[in-house]
């Protein structure tokens, strides 16, 4: 059997809670001491702890999915993979070089040409021009952006500058590619390209890491799957039980329609309490068809203009609602205020039978303060819309739509 491509063994990755740049050279000294020695460097008090002690193995040509909610540790392990930073214990090894696609347009200068990052991108991976050159019209017909290549990436919109940076990092012919939450970004038709590109890159016997919140993705893209959880790895392999675990955990099942929320440390604007309405009514469960609304209750220290985001996530985890008073302001989000409580009322949403999560944020109008992802789980109960005796059911689809039909003719 092939040795594989990754692992993984006792990692933990420390932060110092309030502290910019290293520690002093006389800490980092010690820590290197203790860890050439073998001793765990253990977590001071101060000290936030990302990772604590991950291991596993990653086989050549498989597509593993890390999936987990915000703050579990997904990203900072795909950096510690990428080279980008340093475990505070633990080793890993790479078999094979490795490219990856961590945020949009890393890695890119701003005021080169799509062209010229093309080609920086690949020195960086340690490719030579003669083989960045014979990629080159393939990576740029992939990222659609043909028009715009020799335009500095600045003046690219986010779609131009997310497919270029995904073409760059999925045709460099990488042993090992890493990517977090690509499947995020983009439209829908991108998307489809990238999981195609991702089948063909595992097909070819090379190894993709990924990160993602959409959980039909990793069921029907990986064959492994790992859940990470407050910085632990609480499970591995198969991806239906593990995004079973996943969807178990994160799915709060608050049945008053009431939770409250805990104070950030260090912030000065906050969530107090939410509330969710179903057809008026406090609680969890809403009839298909019916109104859903929500209420928050927020403080600030200080007179602010607030602002409030909510997503609703499907029975999957994939986000499919969206509302922002960023996107429709509102007169009376315009006031400066010190506290009071946020209506948003959604209406009768088109939601099939099944369970759903809310996720929001909080701040001003252009920054956030407050997040909590979910915080509510609700499920929407099937019934007979139209009186025919066919409920619309699941299966067909997650919503439902009250279309207007007439015979012509």
């Amino acid at each position: 059997m092939s040795r594989p491509a990754i692992e993984v063994r006792n990692i933990s990755k420390s932060y110092d809670l309030g502290s910019i740049g290293a520690t002093s050279l006389k800490d980092e000294l010690e820590r290197l001491w203790k860890k050439v020695r073998g001793r765990e460097v253990s977590a001071r008090k101060g000290q936030f702890k990302a990772l604590d002690d991950i291991s596993f193995d990653v086989q050549p040509g498989q597509i593993v999915g890390i999936i987990g909610r915000n703050g579990a540790g997904k990203s900072t392990l795909l950096k510690i993979l990428s080279h980008i930073t340093e475990p505070t214990s633990g080793e890993i090894v790479l078999r094979g070089r490795v490219s990856s696609l961590l945020e949009v347009g890393m890695g890119f200068h701003p005021d080169l040409t799509g062209r010229e990052n093309i080609f920086l991108n690949g020195a960086i991976l340690g490719m030579k021009k003669a083989e960045i050159r014979e990629k080159l019209d393939e990576i740029i017909a992939f990222a659609e952006v043909e028009k715009f290549i020799d335009t500095p990436v600045k003046r690219y919109s986010s779609g131009m500058y997310v497919r270029l940076a995904f073409a760059v990092a999925a045709h460099m012919e990488p042993e090992i590619l890493i990517l977090d939450e690509v499947l995020a970004v983009g439209d829908a038709r991108f998307q489809e390209k990238c999981l195609k590109k991702i089948r063909a890159v595992a097909g070819g016997g090379r190894t993709v890491l990924m990160v993602s919140h959409n959980m039909s993705a990793v069921r029907s893209l990986c064959d492994h799957a790992c859940v990470l959880h407050q910085g632990r790895l609480i499970q591995t392999g198969d991806p239906e039980e593990c995004t079973e675990t996943y969807l178990g955990i994160y799915h709060p099942t608050t049945e008053s329609g009431v939770v409250d929320f805990k104070k950030p440390e260090n912030e000065t604007a906050w969530m107090k309490r939410a509330r969710l309405y179903c057809d008026g009514q406090l609680g969890t469960q809403l009839e298909m068809g019916k109104p859903l609304s929500v209420e928050i209750d927020f403080e600030s220290e200080t007179e602010m203009e607030p602002g409030i985001g909510i997503v609703i996530n499907g029975p999957e985890g994939a986000k499919i609602l969206h509302a922002s008073t960023r996107n429709a302001p509102s007169p009376s989000f315009r006031q400066p205020v010190k506290g009071g409580t946020i209506r948003c009322d959604f209406g009768e949403i088109p939601f099939t039978a099944g369970r759903y999560t809310l996720s929001f944020w909080f701040g001003g109008l252009s920054y956030d303060t407050h997040a909590e992802d979910p915080c509510f789980s609700f499920e929407v109960i099937e019934r007979d819309l139209w009186g025919c005796a066919r409920p619309y059911q699941a299966a067909h689809s997650i919503l439902w739509w009250p279309a207007k039909f007439e015979l012509q003719g």
